[in-house]
């Protein structure tokens, strides 16, 4: 099988092309471009005409011929389309203002706890729920007329079919989703003050959306490819490559955010998820993604666009290994992180404000991110093990994290137990691999697993000196994860 995966992430987007054969998986990035955000009217937005002319740029380099097409991407933000089809307005980004204050004015209406127990999903101010409410509160002119509302990865497959549909994986991030009935709650979205018929048929992960779009064939150099729905949500794709899984197990899928969590056969709705911050997503084969959301590289992506630039990651991995160790910490998931005008100078506040001296260099800067990540996962791995019941012996990491390694090696150490690392670029292989399912390729998702154990190669990671990260945790981390409980 010939396959295309498109891959759009708040930083960068990708084209990458995939080969199955022999039941083995050989991947080829074919275009990598950016994705940030810009202001317009007043909001963060999203480009998407211009993400749709590189994804249109990536598939024709991907070159014919191609046995089917997928798209993934981040969760929550969405497009507003009017009756032809046509979007109204650019997608708001989840990092805007606009929602600053709305949970806290929605729960007036209908209580978190409530809220939680029907959908399942952690406190997240930028959840889709709490974007519709703000808009709608503020008398949003798109969203007043709007025919139809797509979530983004939605925008992107509508693009390329003209299907309007929501993936279920993607569709379970909002907040608008009954964990219970399996689709859009009603009572939520009336409450938010939007109209539920702006939502589109929920469908299964590895859903044949149709061929490509007639107007895109002959401009690509592409015949009727088949367009699939795989599981649209990046996490989902992340986690159905992650190539060992088990009930003693967590995922970590690390890229701009780090969400770490477990497989489960069904969702977690329990008063302790719900105050240790855990939310319950949908996965591939009818399984769930309980995990927490955490900031992930976007600390160090920040800071390197803002103080070295010219620097490549791997340098600048180079320079944090040089630095002195447990200098400068901060909480990652500090409110203050989310979008400053200057991380370095939010970095450096924060410390001053505990006492702790301001990191001085590049390198410095980096060492703290990175530690600070590190430290953060472990908190998150001691609460998730609280609402499993049970420990967790070890950590299999996917996504872009996996390329440094000297963050794999400050994870394992932190959370004292060993960490595979591997693939890189997870998204994609589970956006390819869940494509080739639904064309009569792997028929499970264990067999999905199987592939990419065949496929690609792992790092572990052992602990090193695990007492004392534990005493920097004991000492510099207390507070961090005040959730509802003491951690």
């Amino acid at each position: 099988m010939r396959l295309a995966a498109v891959d759009i992430g708040a930083g960068s987007g990708r084209v990458i092309r995939g080969t199955l054969e022999g039941g083995k998986l050989a991947v080829r990035e074919v275009l990598r471009f950016p994705t940030g955000s810009l202001v317009r009217e007043g909001h963060l937005r999203w480009d998407l005409p211009r993400i749709l002319e590189r994804v249109e740029e990536g598939l024709g380099a991907a070159g014919s011929p191609l046995d089917g097409v997928g798209a993934d991407s981040f969760g929550v933000d969405f497009g507003l389309l009017d009756e032809r089809g046509r979007l109204l307005e650019l997608p708001v980004a989840y990092r805007d203002a606009r929602t600053r204050g709305a949970a806290e004015r929605f729960f007036e209406r209908i209580p978190f706890p409530e809220v939680y127990r029907r959908t399942g999903i952690q406190l997240l101010p930028f959840n889709t729920l709490y974007q519709l409410f703000a808009a709608a509160q503020a008398g949003d002119r798109a969203l007043a007329r709007a025919h139809r509302l797509l979530l983004f990865p939605d925008l992107i497959l509508h693009h390329l079919s003209g299907a309007c549909a929501t993936e279920w994986t993607d569709a379970t991030t909002t907040s608008c989703v009954s964990a219970r009935e399996r689709t859009w709650d009603r009572e939520l979205l009336e409450a938010a003050g939007v109209d539920p018929g702006l939502f589109a048929e929920i469908v299964p992960p590895g859903t044949i959306l149709g061929p490509l779009a007639r107007s895109l064939r002959e401009r690509l150099g592409l015949g009727p490819v088949p367009v699939i729905a795989p599981a649209t949500h990046d996490t989902a794709a992340a986690v159905a490559a992650v190539p060992s899984s088990g009930p003693d197990r967590a995922f970590l899928s690390l890229g701009t955010w780090a969400l770490l969590g477990a497989e489960t056969p069904a969702p977690v709705i329990t008063e302790r998820a719900r105050d240790l911050g855990f939310t319950n997503e949908g996965g591939v084969e009818g399984t769930n993604r309980l995990l927490t959301n955490l900031s992930g590289l976007w600390l160090l992506q920040r800071l390197r666009e803002e103080l070295a630039p010219e620097l490549s990651f791997a340098e600048l991995e180079r320079r944090a290994a040089a630095s002195p160790p447990f200098r400068s910490l901060v909480n990652p998931d500090d409110p203050r992180f989310l979008s400053p005008p200057s991380m370095a100078e939010a970095v450096a506040d924060s410390c001053r404000e505990t006492g702790q001296p301001a990191p001085d260099t590049p390198g410095g800067f980096a060492r703290a991110a990175l530690e600070s990540v590190a430290l953060r996962c472990r908190t998150a791995l001691d609460r998730l093990a609280r609402v499993l019941g049970r420990p967790v012996e070890g950590i299999h990491l996917v996504g872009g994290g996996a390329r440094n390694r000297l963050l794999c090696r400050m994870i394992a150490s932190a959370a004292g137990v060993p960490v595979a690392a591997g693939p890189a670029e997870a998204t994609a292989v589970g956006n390819l691999l869940v494509t080739a399912r639904a064309l009569g390729g792997p028929g499970s998702l264990a067999e999905i697993r199987e592939v990419v154990r065949r496929s690609f190669s792992l790092r572990v990671y052992d602990p090193e000196d695990p007492e004392r990260w534990e005493e920097v945790l004991s000492t510099r981390g207390r507070g961090w994860d005040r959730t509802g409980e003491e951690a």
